[in-house]
């Protein structure tokens, strides 16, 4: 009888794995809309469908993105013709049908004005009558839309930094990552051209979700999560952000600490570190006040207790900030 019982619930789990395989042998069918430099076409800037594909793929997990317009993707995302989308806003209409996931990112708008201007506005409703370039479709929610913004709509970031240059706004809003990337690499330009916000004016975290009826959603959303910390911890994201220092909670214990893209980070502490939330942002507090780093799977206090190997250049490694293959191409004209 207790052999038979054996062969029984290993018969069962092996149909329960198999259902898993089969379920999963489908690609997920995933939407979006084109929101550079988070969600685009392949070969374009998409950092947060960059992400999320990476972990599905090494949790072997098929997926396919398809794109609508902005106005179409809250309804093709609850009405089930997709199973989910690997970026999207939580709300309360949208948790009703969707399992989400730990937020994985952070869309953080800064104001950008020409050399010279005011950039010390703390809200959207500091800036009303004003004239600010965003880009046509962007989905930034009802915050823009009701603050009485004089839009001057773009074609992309690159039209959006065109625009202010030109004059015909007075302000982009641009997401930080886009911001850093102008600072890395047109150093001189973004000094002597520019005058770049401290505060985000917007901040949403970004998330993976999979509509409840999908087959397996919740064990997928679960090992999508048990995938992030890997993401963090391994130079996936600094790698697929563009940045070689992020700032995380790797660990859990809701202090921040900084994460380098290589083993071999150099003999100086990190300058500027690209944070992945802001404070305050997430459910939980994180800390930010103490300078602890990650290397080799320790955390250190302090980059004097950093061991020396890790204090090295990487004389094999490409200049990652000044990629050859630029992602953004600005005009300074």
């Amino acid at each position: 009888m207790i052999q038979r019982n054996r062969i029984g619930a290993f018969l069962i789990s092996l149909a329960a794995i198999g259902l898993t395989l089969s379920a999963q042998g489908k690609p997920l069918r995933l939407v979006s809309t084109v929101w550079p430099p988070f969600t685009n076409v392949a070969g374009q800037p998409r950092f947060a469908l960059d992400l999320v594909e990476t972990s599905l793929q090494r949790l072997g997990i098929p997926n396919a993105t398809s794109f609508v317009d902005a106005g179409a993707y809250t309804p093709a995302l609850l009405t089930g013709a997709y199973d989910g989308s690997a970026a999207a806003w939580r709300d309360t209409t949208r948790e009703q049908a969707l399992i989400f996931s730990q937020p994985y990112l952070e869309n953080r708008l800064i104001l950008v004005a020409k050399r010279g201007g005011n950039v010390s506005a703390r809200t959207l409703a500091d800036l009303k009558g004003r004239r600010i370039a965003l880009v046509e479709g962007y989905a930034y929610g009802d915050a823009i839309e009701k603050a009485g913004l004089v839009f001057v709509r773009s074609k992309s970031e690159e039209d959006s930094l065109t625009q202010l240059l030109a004059g015909r706004a007075d302000y982009a809003l641009m997401d930080d990552l886009v911001v850093r990337y102008i600072v890395s690499n047109y150093p001189e330009e973004a000094r002597t051209r520019l005058e770049i916000g401290t505060t985000p004016l917007l901040t949403r975290p970004l998330y993976f979700a999979l509509r409840r009826s999908a087959p397996d959603a919740q064990s997928i959303v679960d090992r999508f999560n048990g995938q992030l910390r890997t993401l963090m911890t391994d130079g996936t994201y600094n790698r697929l952000l563009h940045v070689d220092w992020i700032r995380a909670d790797v660990d859990g214990d809701g202090i921040a600490e900084y994460v380098s893209l290589s083993e071999k980070s150099g003999s100086a502490p990190p300058q500027n570190a690209y944070p992945l939330f802001s404070p305050g942002s997430l459910d939980k507090a994180v800390k930010e006040d103490q300078e602890r780093y990650f290397f080799g799977g320790a955390v250190y206090n302090g980059w004097s207790s950093v061991p020396d190997r890790y204090k090295v250049d990487d004389l094999n490694r490409a200049d990652h900030t000044h990629p050859t293959a630029r992602i953004f191409t600005f005009s300074w004209k």
